[in-house]
């Protein structure tokens, strides 16, 4: 569906964000990218929908090239950013004007989703909260039904209901035929939701692996103490030692996304160098 190939990436008179960076997206999975501060996600996004141009190399979406923004893909990949400009108009009268452009944009279920998400129909967006105006544009790219939806910081400015119900929703509405990307800093809001992690890192994608693959070589757990364990990675924390060991029994456990986050950007390479074991 997405394929990136060899893409490299600066801003004017600034340093590369990326470079050669190459990556495969497939329909039906739930992607989750992390990176820290500065590190390109937003902007690796808006490459992926055509919102930024790379100086080397290609995005293409379904083998077309989003650079050159045609019809056939702008009408079939959604973003959601995360800064919002919102017109004066209510979510009523914004479908009115912008659900034409997405031929499978299905207005019941805009409607539905504005309800779950507790949005005023009638309010004026730009008069609402960030969380309400963010809640609006999820409904809205949600009910487009595009192939691909990508979602910057989604849960900022939600509420904790509001976080409950968004992970309902998105776990409701993935088919084998849609693929979602969601970049967030807030990794626990997603721990439950995504099934294969991205971590974009020093210009260069070093994480492309399902929970499921990274379960099966690492095990993440609180331990009393350490020694002796396969311990690859470990945090102080008031319970004991959180850690990352080498899984050599073939037990799963749940994948902690933060902690192998630190890992990685922490600059363990016994973690990376496990997960691209075969």
């Amino acid at each position: 569906m997405i394929e990136i190939r060899n893409l490299s990436f600066a801003y004017p008179h600034k340093q590369l964000l990326f470079k050669d960076l190459n990556l495969s997206l497939n329909k039906g999975h739930i992607y989750g990218l992390l990176g820290k501060n500065g590190a390109g996600k937003s902007t690796l996004l808006k490459n992926m929908v055509g919102l930024a141009f790379p100086a080397k190399g290609s995005c293409l979406f379904n083998g077309t090239n989003v650079a050159d923004r045609p019809v056939s893909v702008l009408e079939d990949i959604y973003f959601i950013a995360e800064e919002l400009f919102v017109p004066a108009l209510t979510p009523v009268q914004f479908v009115a004007n912008t659900a034409g452009f997405y031929p499978k944009f299905n207005q019941s279920d805009f409607y539905h989703y504005l309800k779950v998400l507790d949005v005023d129909l009638d309010g004026l967006m730009n008069k609402q909260s960030y969380g309400q105006q963010k809640k609006a544009m999820i409904a809205f790219g949600l009910a487009t039904n595009t192939t691909l939806l990508i979602m910057d910081e989604p849960t900022n400015g939600l509420d904790i209901p509001s976080k409950v119900q968004f992970r309902k929703l998105i776990a409701s509405v993935l088919t084998e035929d849609r693929c979602m990307v969601i970049s967030t800093h807030q990794v626990r809001d997603l721990d439950s939701l995504i099934d294969t992690l991205l971590v974009l890192h020093d210009r260069e994608i070093v994480v492309n692996q399902s929970l499921d693959e990274v379960v099966e070589k690492l095990i993440f757990g609180t331990y009393p103490d350490t020694e002796g364990l396969p311990v690859l990675y470990e945090e102080e924390s008031i319970r004991g030692k959180n850690a990352i060991l080498r899984n050599t029994t073939g037990k799963l456990s749940k994948v902690d996304m933060e902690l192998l986050f630190n890992a990685i950007i922490s600059g363990n390479k016994s973690v990376l160098e496990t997960l691209k074991t075969s």
